[in-house]
């Protein structure tokens, strides 16, 4: 199993340990969240990773190298030249993520602040066929991605702002399913090829919802999802106490 580990991000939230580190080392339970996720991941099984990176780069790059790669082979997607959002990291790491593959292959991605009970062995191997498999939950927010019956990706919305975006003209949003976002998605390269008329910025949800007319992209629900975002410091103070139960 290959995984991408999305590391890159500037952690504004939680200065000022930011200030002097990257986000992916910020210690929780007295382990960077890098270190927590790729030991997670090697117990699911993952036995490639790439990390993208941008904010204080060398130091995760050194932290990665001072633990040997943890005994699997890590590879870093170098975005220090500018942030590149979620679509095009996945975009600029495919060579990366493609090396030494052999026809169409499924990447896990995820986020290096997201903490959960999620199995990810599991939910690779149970993931239904498909370009794209997304880990979702009934959570309660504004934002929601939108399915139909089958939890086939047809569209999302900002309940607040009542914007709507799909390729459905003339979707019924009330009759959709709405599910929150995990952060943890499985993606097949055969949507790899797609990426060629996007350009070097932009994101994957807005991806996903451009082609998910023509390619099956599913919902993963998980009605027991305990989940927490990392990337703020009202969550970080409560980090501790979730790793515990959790990861």
């Amino acid at each position: 199993m290959k995984a991408m580990i999305f590391a890159a991000g500037l952690g504004t939230r939680l200065r000022p340990l930011t200030d002097t580190m990257p986000k992916a080392l910020v210690p929780v339970g007295g382990r960077p969240l890098l270190k927590i996720l790729i030991e997670k991941m090697i117990a699911a099984g993952v036995t490639e990773i790439v990390i993208n990176v941008h904010h204080f780069a060398e130091q995760i790059v050194r932290f990665v190298e001072e633990h040997r790669s943890f005994g699997i082979r890590i590879a870093f997607s170098d975005e220090t030249a500018g942030l590149l959002e979620t679509g095009g990291g996945i975009k600029q790491a495919v060579p990366l993520l493609t090396a030494g593959s052999m026809g169409e292959e499924r990447f896990l991605i995820h986020n290096v602040d997201i903490l959960s009970n999620v199995d990810l062995g599991d939910f690779y191997r149970q993931a239904r066929p498909g370009a794209a498999v997304l880990l979702v939950s009934e959570r309660q927010t504004q934002r929601y991605l939108l399915f139909d019956d089958d939890d086939r990706l047809v569209g999302w919305t900002n309940l607040k702002t009542g914007e709507v975006k799909t390729p459905y003209p003339h979707l019924d949003v009330n009759a959709c399913r709405r599910y929150a976002f995990a952060g943890i998605h499985l993606i097949s390269s055969r949507l790899f090829p797609r990426f060629e008329a996007w350009g070097p910025k932009f994101s994957i949800i807005d991806f996903y919802l451009s082609v998910c007319h023509e390619e099956p992209i599913y919902a993963r629900v998980c009605p027991d999802l305990r989940l927490m975002d990392v990337g703020k410091q009202d969550t970080l103070a409560q980090a501790d106490a979730f790793l515990l139960t959790c990861v």
